[in-house]
């Protein structure tokens, strides 16, 4: 799937795991910075590599809301790889094979570009993974109840599966992702090197699975640096919980290394050239211009207003499940550009994103895609469908579990120019919206579907038409009008899992 071809990627290997996120960051910070000369940058554009967009899902959310300067919130998905080729097996042990990602933060850079989240995904979350690309050009069947970081592992690929993960944020949190951003092994090891060392805080000594910490603050580069943000035995109950709480502390405590070290040619060459050797971009990001151009929208942004967050969870047996509905309250956050208090950075206006904010347009549309996750209305915006495939028949079922929902349902699609609208049974309760279609229905399903933001849409061989299954999301069968509710007050399953960027190295390291 990658445009450069790479070798065979790595098996997992028990307990050892790594966030390859803060080397990301670096990367892309530094290269915000760089002055070297064309000649510098095409060298950076020869090791950049990129994955295909023909994987990503044609039907996506919107893009995110703009401010009234005129720029846009940016939401980006840094994944970590466990590939052990390419001079990354001495760094993290384990033989060829699969490519895995256990690390997942999703980045959200506010509208204001002065304010960013990240909010840190379990590899062992429980979500449904939707259709995927594999290498042979064919798509998987949605899949339910999987671990999460099974994503990147759909199709076996020695390189992963990036688009499918995106695909399965973009599906999970209704948030559209703007850029994609994999890092390995030796890539964050040479990051920790080119910047001197990165402060962190040991909780306790470590001796297992090859690692070795010696318990208290000290500066942590290459190797050791990389064990640190690996290491799960020996904290807390040995999750990938605690391990979280770690990455979230060395990312932040990197953050400010780079911002507050400064960089002259001497260092900042050899750190662009390793990082970029080590990464795997989105095409819109797929060369050292285009990766600096959007590095140098993040510089505004200070530590003091970046806040970390593990999304609200609980453990289901040896998974871990989402807590409803405080993690629902953290992506409509997130959508109405809100910051973890429910408090607004900037007024969101419609308006065309400023020079050097990431277009976030939709990716190549794939004849033969299946969907995802559908259109809904950016905040303070109500969406009306074009005025095509609205002869189509629209037969509406309720699977809400509230009386009367297909008909008001079937009201309102005659307000919206629906002429063949039909009320069906009542089905089995679900808590999402599905919108099928028949063969040659597909562009009139992600019509209908954008009146129901986050309803999904997939074929369905025994439609007549189009078939709108009402979910409890949209219970009151209304389409889409002003953006959802936010409760009075933030959910403690946010607020008990937030980290402020500037918190203390030795803080809350650990869990269990």
């Amino acid at each position: 799937m990658t445009d450069k071809s790479r070798p065979a990627a790595a098996s997992r290997s028990t307990g050892r795991r790594l966030a390859r996120i803060a080397g990301a960051t670096a990367a892309v910070l530094v290269l915000a910075t760089a002055g070297a000369g064309a000649w510098f940058y095409h060298r950076l554009d020869q090791n950049i590599s990129t994955f295909s967009a023909d994987g990503v899902a044609t039907s996506r959310p919107p893009a995110g809301p703009t401010a009234s300067g005129g720029g846009r919130s940016v939401n980006v998905l840094l994944l970590g790889s466990d590939t052990r080729t390419d001079g990354n097996s001495s760094l993290g042990g384990g033989e060829e094979g699969v490519g895995h990602s256990d690390t997942a933060i999703l980045l959200h850079v506010y509208a204001d570009h002065k304010h960013a989240v990240g909010v840190s995904i379990p590899r062992d979350t429980l979500v449904t993974v939707p259709p995927c690309k594999l290498p042979n050009g064919s798509w998987t069947s949605e899949r339910t109840n999987q671990m999460f970081n099974s994503a990147f592992t759909v199709g076996l690929s020695p390189e992963g599966n990036p688009a499918c993960t995106q695909n399965t944020v973009e599906a999970l949190t209704g948030l559209r992702i703007d850029h994609t951003i994999v890092i390995d092994f030796k890539g964050f090891a040479a990051m920790t090197d080119a910047v001197h060392g990165v402060d962190v805080c040991v909780p306790g000594d470590v001796d297992s699975y090859g690692i070795h910490l010696t318990k208290g603050r000290q500066t942590l580069s290459g190797r050791q640096a990389l064990d640190y943000v690996r290491a799960r035995h020996g904290f807390g109950d040995g999750s990938d919980i605690g391990r979280m709480k770690r990455q979230q502390a060395f990312l932040s405590s990197l953050i400010k290394k780079v911002q507050g070290q400064g960089f002259d040619l001497t260092t900042l060459l050899p750190l662009a050239d390793a990082a970029t050797k080590s990464l795997t971009v989105d095409q819109e990001l797929g060369s050292a211009m285009k990766l600096a151009t959007f590095a140098q929208s993040l510089q505004g942004i200070k530590l003091a207003d970046i806040t970390f967050v593990t999304v609200p969870w609980e453990y289901a047996g040896a998974r871990v499940a989402l807590v409803h509905p405080d993690v629902d309250t953290l992506w409509e956050l997130l959508r109405q550009d809100r910051t973890l208090d429910g408090r607004s950075t900037a007024p969101a206006t419609t308006g065309t994103p400023s020079p050097g904010a990431p277009s976030g347009g939709p990716a190549s549309p794939s004849a033969s895609a299946p969907q995802s996750v559908a259109p809904s209305p950016s905040p303070g915006q109500t969406r009306a469908p074009e005025p095509v495939a609205t002869a189509v028949q629209v037969t509406v079922h309720n699977a809400s579990g509230a009386a009367g929902s297909a008909g008001r349902a079937a009201t309102a699609l005659r307000a919206h120019g629906y002429r063949d609208v039909v009320v069906g049974a009542n089905t089995k309760g679900r808590s999402t919206t599905t919108v099928g279609y028949s063969s040659g229905h597909r562009a009139a399903a992600e019509q209908l579907a954008a009146l129901y933001p986050g309803a999904t849409v997939r074929p369905d061989a025994d439609a007549d038409g189009l078939v709108l299954t009402l979910g409890q999301d949209h219970a009151s069968g209304d389409t889409s009008g002003p953006v959802a509710a936010l409760p009075s007050s933030i959910p403690t399953g946010i607020t008990g899992n937030a980290r402020p960027a500037d918190s203390d190295l030795c803080a809350d390291l650990s869990y269990g």
